[in-house]
């Protein structure tokens, strides 16, 4: 579901969401950081179909890629720290004791085996043992 689909949901996915952007904060460290972080989840969430640098700029509301390439290739940060800030923040915020989470690596398929990291295994988008 993106933030687009939200609208007709009975939970408040704004106020989540900037509960989780506020759960982020201090292991971005710069106000400039995180307001990029900020951008790059909201393009991460938006209804476009795909995620492109440009793409994600243009949903986040941005005139240029500078600062999403800035936070993703120059900024300071430590990806472990985001990591654990939100593994402890999902089963406050998205827990429920009869709850169940289920993750499910989308992979893309691949045809050939020239592709960075291509074997064959499970994939879940096809359903059987595909190259991804």
């Amino acid at each position: 579901m993106t933030v687009s689909e939200w609208s007709g949901t009975t939970v408040d996915w704004g106020s989540a969401l900037l509960a989780l952007k506020d759960c982020l904060s201090p292991a971005l460290g710069r106000s400039e950081t995180r307001r990029s972080a900020g951008h790059f989840i909201d393009g991460l969430l938006s209804g476009a179909e795909r995620k492109t640098g440009w793409l994600l700029v243009e949903e986040a509301g941005l005139d240029r890629p500078y600062r999403l390439q800035s936070l993703l290739g120059r900024s300071s940060w430590s990806a472990d720290a985001v990591c654990d800030r939100v593994r402890d923040y999902a089963p406050k915020a998205l827990g429920d004791d009869d709850g169940v989470l289920v993750v499910d690596e989308t992979g893309f398929l691949k045809k050939g085996v020239q592709s960075v990291g291509v074997g064959r295994q499970y994939s879940g988008t096809a359903g059987r043992i595909e190259n991804c």
